[in-house]
């Protein structure tokens, strides 16, 4: 199983490990089938899920309204789903693109 698939709409959904309180905001790799991402934030009140929602609209290239929690709003295990994003999940690396 791989950590992103797109769904029968072409919208992108991602399975996250998420690690709080990094010093940046990141993607990290691999945690089993999901990818690892740090967030510079401490998971209280919401504000990790703030944190990573804005993190992903900025790596896709959407509007916030794009970004989606679909599952784990209070777990470090969460599924988001991204409508219409303008990159592929390449885009959470800092790889260029020819």
């Amino acid at each position: 199983m791989s950590w992103y698939r797109y769904d029968e709409t072409n919208n992108l959904v991602l399975t996250l490990h998420i690690q709080t309180r990094a010093k940046t905001t990141e993607a990290v790799g691999l945690h089993g089938d999901a990818l690892k991402i740090k967030l510079a934030a401490a998971p209280v009140e919401g504000k990790a899920n703030l944190v990573l929602i804005r993190f992903l609209a900025t790596k896709f290239d959407v509007p916030i309204g794009q970004v989606i929690l679909k599952q784990g709003d209070k777990s470090r295990h969460k599924i988001i789903m991204i409508h219409r994003p303008m990159h592929g999940p390449s885009a959470l690396f800092n790889i260029l693109q020819g």
